[in-house]
């Protein structure tokens, strides 16, 4: 595959990167030209996994730690990237919040406010931390990782839906926002994808969902990847403010 050559030279930022579609669309940047910094919280092992295996191919990665729902460590981070690789260009928010899958009836308050405030937190947080020098320089690529799930909802899946729809409702309007500065944010929404966040479900419901979907198969890490990497190309230099559903067909807008 030729390389995006828009990617030599940018230094991208993606949280959650340690693992599942944040792995790939780390590995898929650097492939590409692009310096990464792997953001991860708990999987210290993976993330050095992926900065080496990246490192070994000939481009440059750095594993950060931060929670990014806590805006000290998040300052902290985006610091520590630009003073190894340089000013961010791209910005991916990727970090998974977790949540239960359990009747709206069954919630506590307590838990569904962790998914909604997580959720809008760790994106708010980082694009504060960014915006300033991508601004100051006119130039700059946010990418926030939603769901499907945010427009057409499954049983169980509230909480999730409803962090995710606040998500999609911050990019349009952060994009409105900052598009006369040159930064464009946009959301790339991936549909059933295989990674080991959905282990848990079960094979007859992924093979029903594939033969629900246009392509006939679920979604891949890479799939994802790719939707971003496009994205976040300047060959997309006219596209901010979208939502981009990766779901082979199941969703269409």
């Amino acid at each position: 595959m030729k390389s995006l050559p828009d990617m030599k030279g940018k230094v991208a930022l993606v949280t959650g990167a340690s693992r599942g579609i944040g792995r790939a669309i780390a590995r898929l940047l650097a492939s590409e030209g692009a310096a990464v910094a792997v953001n991860y919280f708990q999987s210290a092992a993976a993330a050095n996994e992926l900065v080496n295996e990246i490192v070994e191919t000939g481009e440059n990665a750095l594993a950060v730690r931060a929670d990014v729902r806590d805006e000290e460590q998040v300052r902290a981070m985006v610091a520590e990237v630009e003073n190894n690789l340089g000013p961010i260009d791209i910005l991916v928010c990727n970090a998974s919040i977790g949540f239960p899958v359990k009747p709206f009836t069954e919630f506590s308050w307590d838990e569904f406010e962790a998914k909604l405030c997580g959720e809008l937190k760790s994106t708010f947080f980082c694009c504060q931390a960014v915006l300033p020098g991508m601004i100051e320089r006119k130039s700059g690529n946010i990418i926030a990782i939603s769901s499907t799930l945010s427009r057409h909802s499954s049983q169980g899946f509230i909480a999730h839906s409803t962090a995710k729809s606040g998500l999609d409702a911050f990019v349009r309007s952060l994009a409105g926002e900052v598009g006369p500065f040159g930064v464009r944010v946009n959301v790339v929404a991936p549909g059933l994808t295989l990674t080991d966040a959905t282990a848990w479900i079960p094979d007859e419901q992924k093979a029903m969902m594939a033969e629900m979907t246009p392509l006939k198969r679920v979604g891949l890490p890479e799939d994802v990847a790719g939707a971003v990497l496009a994205v976040a190309s300047d060959h997309s230099r006219f596209v901010t403010g979208c939502y981009i559903p990766v779901s082979g067909g199941m969703l269409t807008l």
